[in-house]
C-alpha cells in the first residue's frame, strides 16, 4: 500500500532541529525555525535558501510569514520580526518572562503565547505590548484569534467583540476566550481533564475544537462558553487537528495558526494521535467517518490539500492519504528523526524535521492522474546545497512545568 515518494531537494543548512514551518500567504517563501537559534528564508521557486535569520539567544519554538515580514519566537523569551528582503530585523518584543512558545499575526496585531502563564497582545510597528492575557494557572501553548466581522452582531455582545476574541489553550486543562479589545476574559472552557495541546476555529460558526493529552476533541461556542460535543475514540494524547479549509494548529516542539474563515459546511475535523492514528470527523455530530492508520509512531502533523491528507509522524516518514477514501497513496522516507511541521504548495510537500533538514516532495499524480511531463527534479537540484542533513540531535525534553496548585 502507497508507493514510496521522490526528494526533489535535501536541505540541510541548520545546525539543530527544524521546530516549524511557515508559508507566505503570497506562496512565494518558506520560514524554518530551529533549535541552532536561527531562522532562515527559502525561496518555493527553486528550493534556495534566500536569507538568514540570526539574533535570538536561544532556540527558535515557533516562527510566522507574511508576505513583506517573518516573525519569530523563542526561549529567550522574546519575539522578533525581520525584513523578508534583506534579513534585517526590524523589531524585538520584550515583555515576556519564559519561553515563548507560539505567534499569530492578525489585524496587524501580534499575539503570544508563553510558558509564563500569559498570553499577550504587541502593536507590530511599534513593538509595545498593548494587553497582557493572565488568568491561566501553567503554561499557554496554542492561540487562535477570531476577528470582530467574523462574529455575530448583537447588539448585546457588539462591545465584548469590538476588538475580535483570542482563545487560548492551556497545559491547566482549560481553553480561555478573550476579549481582546479590553483583556477581559470572556469565557473559559473547561471540561478536559488532561493539558489542551492543540485548537481550530470555525470563526462564522464561532465553534472552537480543542485537543488534549485526555485523549478527547471538545468543540465549544466561544461566544456562551457551552460545551457542544466531545469526540472519543482516540487512545492517546491529541497531538494536532485539522479541518478542511484550514490550517492546522498544534503543540509541542513546534504549529501554523488556522488561516481560513471558511465555515465547516457538512464537515471535517482531522486529528493526530499519539495513537499512530488519524481520525476524520463530522465536526456537527461528533461522528467518526474514517480511521487512518500505517503511522509506527504519534502523529505530529497534519495538513489537508487538494482531497489528500498530508500526515508527519515520529517515525520519520510523511504520508499521503486520499482524505475521502483513507487510501495510503504514498510515503516519503529519507528523515532521521520526527517530522514537526508540513506544508504544501503546487507540486511539491515541504517536511520539516527535528533532524535538521528541509526536505521538498513530488507531490504530482496522488490523485490518479498521470504526472505532468515538466521536470521538477532539475528545478529543484541540489546545487549548493548539503545533499545529507546532520547527525539529529539529542532531542530535547518537552516535559511541561509542574502545575502550581
Amino acid at each position: 500500500m502507497g508507493g514510496g515518494g521522490s526528494a526533489l531537494r535535501v536541505c540541510a543548512d541548520h545546525r539543530g532541529g527544524i521546530n516549524w514551518l511557515s508559508l507566505s500567504p503570497d506562496g512565494q517563501r518558506l520560514l524554518t525555525g530551529s533549535e541552532d537559534g536561527t531562522a532562515r528564508l527559502w525561496s518555493t521557486a527553486d528550493g534556495q535558501c534566500c536569507a538568514l535569520l540570526q539574533g535570538h539567544e536561544s532556540y527558535v519554538t515557533f516562527c510566522h510569514l507574511e508576505d513583506e515580514a517573518a516573525f519569530t519566537c523563542s526561549a529567550d523569551h522574546t519575539i522578533r520580526r525581520w525584513d523578508v528582503l534583506t534579513g534585517q530585523c526590524l523589531q524585538v518584543y520584550r515583555g515576556h518572562t519564559s519561553i515563548v512558545n507560539r505567534i499569530l499575526v492578525a489585524n496587524n496585531q501580534l499575539f503570544s503565547s508563553s510558558y509564563d502563564r500569559t498570553a499577550r497582545v504587541w502593536s507590530v510597528d511599534e513593538g509595545q505590548m498593548c494587553r497582557e492575557f493572565r488568568g491561566h494557572r501553567n503554561c499557554v501553548l496554542t492561540l487562535a484569534y477570531s476577528a470582530p466581522w467574523d462574529l455575530p452582531g448583537a447588539p448585546c455582545m457588539e462591545e465584548a467583540v469590538a476588538g475580535g476574541l483570542l482563545v487560548t489553550g492551556s497545559t491547566d486543562g482549560t481553553a480561555k476566550v478573550w476579549q481582546v479589545a479590553s483583556g477581559c476574559c470572556h469565557q473559559t472552557l473547561r471540561g478536559h481533564t488532561g493539558a489542551v495541546l492543540c485548537l481550530v476555529l470555525d470563526t462564522p460558526g464561532h465553534t472552537a475544537f480543542t485537543g488534549s493529552t485526555d485523549a478527547t476533541i471538545r468543540a465549544w461556542d466561544i461566544l456562551s462558553g457551552e460545551q457542544l460535543r466531545v469526540f472519543r475514540e482516540h487512545q492517546g494524547s491529541v497531538i494536532c487537528l485539522e479541518r478542511e479549509g484550514s490550517g492546522g494548529f498544534r503543540a509541542g516542539p513546534a504549529a501554523d495558526p488556522p488561516c481560513s474563515s471558511s465555515q465547516l459546511v457538512n464537515r471535517l475535523v482531522y486529528s493526530g494521535s499519539a495513537d499512530r492514528t488519524v481520525k476524520c470527523w463530522l465536526a456537527d455530530t461528533g461522528e467518526r467517518v474514517r480511521t487512518f492508520t500505517a503511522h509506527r509512531r504519534s502523529v505530529s502533523t497534519l495538513k489537508y490539500h487538494a482531497g489528500t491528507l498530508f500526515t508527519g509522524s515520529g517515525d520519520a516518514c510523511a504520508r499521503a492519504f486520499d482524505a475521502q477514501s483513507g487510501e495510503l497513496r504514498r510515503v516519503f522516507r529519507g528523515h532521521a528523526f520526527i517530522i514537526n511541521c508540513l506544508q504544501v504548495h503546487g507540486q511539491v510537500l515541504y517536511t520539516a524535521s527535528h533532524d535538521g533538514a528541509l526536505r521538498l516532495w513530488d507531490v504530482r499524480g496522488l490523485r490518479g492522474a498521470p504526472p505532468p511531463t515538466r521536470s521538477l527534479s532539475r528545478l529543484f537540484s541540489n546545487k549548493g546545497c548539503r545533499r545529507t542533513a546532520p547527525a539529529p540531535p539529542a532531542p530535547r525534553s518537552w516535559a511541561f512545568p509542574a502545575e502550581r496548585k
